[in-house]
Order: C-alpha cells, then structure tokens, then sequence
C-alpha cells in the first residue's frame, strides 16, 4: 500500500515537473522571440533634453533664425516640439542603419500649424513643417551626399515626389499631408531602401545618418510640429 502511495506520488510529481518545465520552455521561447522582434526595431531618438542638449543643430544658410525644439510628454511619452517662424534649422544625428535589417523607416508626427497656400516644389515655397531626412554618404563632402527626405505636406497629396528645387540629390518624398491630417498624429512607414534606389538609382546598404526640420525661410511663415516615434524596423 505504502509502494503504491509513493508511486503514486512520485507519478504527480513528475508529472507536475514535466508540466512546468513544458510551461517554463514555453515562456523562455517567448521571451526569446519578444527580444528578436525587439532587437530588430532600431530606435533614433530618446526625445529627452539630454538628447536634445546633444544633438548637432544646423541652421539653413541664409535663414533669419533658428527653429525651435523642445521637449513635450503625452501618453504615448515624448516627443520634440517644433517652432520654425521664418526660421530653418534641423537636428542631425549621425548612425548606421543596416538597410539589409531593418529597412523601413516609422515614423510618428503631428502639424499643429501647417503652410497654407505655398508650392513646395518651388524655391521660393520649399518649405515643410515637418521632414525627416535619410542621409547617404557618398562623397568627401556633404554636398556630394545623397538624401531621401520625407515630408509632412501642406499642399501636396501623398505619394507625390520630386527632386529639392535646390539639389537633386535630395528628394522630397510626401508620406502625409495635412490635407487629411491636421492637427493629428499619424504614423508614417517607407522602405528606405527601395526608396534609394528608386529616387536615386543607389543600392545603399547601410544609412550614415538621420535629421529632424521644421522650417519656413523661404516662405516667411510659421509652422508647429510634432516629432515622437522614428525608428527603423525589419517589416
């Protein structure tokens, strides 16, 4: 009686070991998987005052003034708020971007205060509330660069491109448009890529830097932005 009870006893017993080390398996390949997805989201920015304390500021040649970045919090955390008033200046940053990895490009904004009325395409109008610039390296200068610039439009339907009025190096490339989003948050994706090598025939492995601007010296104006999420991701 006393051998069956221990059986018995040892029979739950490994039964139960076998059932938590099925469980515990389970949560290590969990954990595993969430820190693979994790790992391939590359982030860019903290949206902290250090980072913004750090980050290099270039101003636009010929503007009148710098745009203005702060630091801001909702629910969804930080972000950098821009006010350009006749002003253009952004906020680089220089990284290494494995296009092979992560080649989408996320990235979450908002237009308080848009450019009514202007053409973008034009000198005297190339102005955006909000850009994100993808920066390639391909020469010993920066003018010899080669740039995706991805933008927040306030004139121009999504999907519309074109070369920068002021180089064909950079490309203007519209993923919103406060045309349909005004005043809203939206998260934007682009393969940058494909975008490369569209725009500018580049098989481009790897990206060598990233920029913020809000700017509006041509146009005389002012803009209000919103930069939170930017990050590069595997799909």
């Amino acid at each position: 009686m006393f051998k069956f009870c221990q059986n018995n006893v040892l029979t739950i017993f490994f039964k139960k070991t076998f059932k938590m080390k099925t469980i515990f398996k389970f949560l290590i390949s969990v954990l595993v998987m969430n820190g693979v997805a994790h790992a391939t989201e590359v982030k860019i920015f903290d949206f902290t005052e250090l980072e913004l304390s750090q980050l290099e500021v270039r101003k636009v040649r010929g503007a009148d003034n710098l745009t203005i970045y702060t630091v801001g919090s909702n629910e969804n955390g930080n972000f950098f708020k821009a006010v350009a008033d006749n002003a253009a200046s952004g906020l680089g940053k220089e990284v290494k971007i494995d296009l092979n990895k992560t080649p989408f490009i996320n990235i979450t904004w908002k237009i308080e205060k848009d450019l009514p009325g202007i053409k973008e395409n034009t000198k005297k109008g190339h102005d955006f509330a909000a850009r994100v610039f993808a920066v390639k390296k391909t020469g010993t200068t920066p003018l010899s660069n080669r740039a995706i610039n991805y933008v927040f439009s306030s004139n121009n339907e999504v999907g519309f491109n074109a070369p920068s009025p002021y180089t064909k190096k950079s490309i203007d490339n519209v993923l919103a448009s406060t045309k349909y989003n005004l005043d809203e948050w939206v998260t934007v994706k682009s393969n940058v890529k494909e975008d490369f090598k569209k725009y500018h025939d580049l098989d481009v492995n790897e990206l060598d830097g990233l920029a913020i601007m809000s700017d509006t010296d041509n146009s005389k104006m002012k803009a209000v932005a919103y930069y939170q999420n930017i990050y590069f991701s595997e799909k």
